[in-house]
């Protein structure tokens, strides 16, 4: 998967994956989308965004998705 577009620094939106070069945040996009605007209305409204930067924030919260946590079982306490 190529995520080339997508960074996270420290200093910018306080570590949260942006888009590069823009403080337009994954969650953003994503929120956008799930509101129901499309792709067009989004690159029209954030001219500064290409189609592939939302493709890309997709493919990412695909990515985080599928991850799986496995938490460690806890020990019962010892007497």
């Amino acid at each position: 998967m190529k995520l080339d577009r997508i960074t996270r620094d420290a200093e910018v939106c306080m570590g949260q994956p942006t888009i590069w070069g823009t403080r337009i945040t994954v969650a953003f996009i994503l929120k956008l989308l799930a509101s129901g605007m499309d792709i067009p209305a989004i690159l029209k409204a954030y001219p500064e965004l290409e189609e592939e930067d939302i493709r890309q924030s997709l493919a990412y919260a695909a990515w985080l998705a599928a991850e799986q946590v496995r938490p460690i079982p806890q020990e019962a306490p010892r007497p």
